[in-house]
């Protein structure tokens, strides 16, 4: 007798022990890197050395380098978790969290606060930084719930994206208009639409620890669903899923979390489109395990590139956006490349 076992269970097997292992390589790579992000700064590794003895140096670390790296890390996993959502639900590879409006919501929400209000990125009072975060949100949600409203609901998917494009295309030429009529907000906005986590404090990491655990929970719970889709629509119909309810409550975790990441942290590119390709290119698993995997790959992935933009150029900085958008740029031409010209399965 054979010892082998049958293809349909061995192959759930190896693939669960994959996602195993994958997730715990992406906890450990996040433990390292929050400790590498809190020692990285305009002052070297020396505040982390003397925060014992040093009130300033202990100041630096816990007021300004440990908010800064556990935010840059929540928002990428937040856009990570958006963006597993956002690929299967729409069954596109190419679907990031931004797909529905959010981020030119959430940017027209940040200009509209910034004219009206007069708060900025750089606001060091904690109401002017609530109130441009609220304003962003408020931004965010109500593109999703125009694009809501244009598609009539959310059982057509196509009309979803068209849609979704449509109120993305208005709403960015609304704010290009209140930038031209309020020309002193342009450095702000400037700081907003490249991306930062400079700003972050323990304040923005709690709400957005809060909303993190909020939609992962949620869009595992959903997660049946994004697998019955795998099959097709028809199909997924036939398993006697309560399809408009679960893919409602999957819209609104995706709205929720990329909402609250760019509200904190400014449009930040790429990491939500390239967190799922690289969490299936490692360990091809199931949707319940494709959420947390996907959000874990995001916060490595944001942590890493504002690590990096804090270290090339130190005492300077880059922008953590333009970074992500030049790193995730070229592994999608990587992964168009191989596609066209290695016949490998690529997008």
């Amino acid at each position: 007798m054979s010892a082998v076992l049958p293809p349909t269970t061995a192959v759930p097997h190896q693939r669960r022990h994959r996602g195993a292992s994958l997730l715990v390589w992406l906890l450990a790579a996040s433990a390292l890197l929050v400790l590498l992000g809190a020692s990285v700064g305009s002052t070297g590794f020396e505040s982390v050395l003397h925060m014992g003895q040093d009130a300033l140096a202990r100041q630096i670390v816990w007021d300004i380098r440990l908010p800064r790296t556990l935010g840059a890390w929540l928002a990428g996993a937040l856009l990570g978790l958006a963006g597993a959502v956002s690929q299967g639900l729409f069954r596109n590879p190419l679907a990031d969290p931004y797909l529905l409006g959010s981020a030119s919501g959430a940017a027209l929400g940040g200009a509209v606060a910034m004219a009206l209000l007069g708060v900025s990125p750089a606001a060091a009072g904690w109401l002017a930084r609530l109130g441009l975060t609220s304003a962003a949100f408020a931004g965010a949600a109500g593109a999703v719930l125009l694009t809501l409203m244009l598609a009539r609901g959310v059982q057509h998917t196509l009309r979803l994206l068209l849609a979704g494009v449509v109120v993305g295309v208005v709403l960015g030429a609304a704010r290009d208009l209140i930038q031209v009529a309020h020309p002193n907000i342009l450095e702000a906005m400037q700081v907003f639409t490249m991306g930062s986590s400079a700003f972050v404090g323990w304040q923005a990491c709690i709400l957005m620890a809060a909303a993190w655990l909020v939609c992962a929970l949620a869009a595992w719970a959903l997660s049946r669903l994004l697998d019955a889709l795998m099959l097709g629509e028809a199909t997924a119909a036939s398993l006697g899923l309560p399809l408009a309810p679960m893919r409602a409550g999957l819209i609104a975790a995706l709205a929720l979390a990329t909402g609250t990441a760019v509200a904190h942290t400014g449009l930040i590119a790429f990491v939500g489109l390239a967190a799922p390709h690289l969490v299936r290119s490692i360990a091809r698993v199931t949707h319940p395990w494709q959420v947390w995997l996907s959000s874990l790959m995001g916060g490595v992935l944001l942590l890493a590139a504002d690590v990096l933009a804090r270290w090339l150029i130190a005492p300077q900085e880059l922008p953590v956006g333009v970074l992500t958008a030049a790193l995730g740029g070229s592994y999608l031409l990587w992964l168009m490349h191989r596609r066209t010209f290695g016949g490998g399965a690529g997008l």
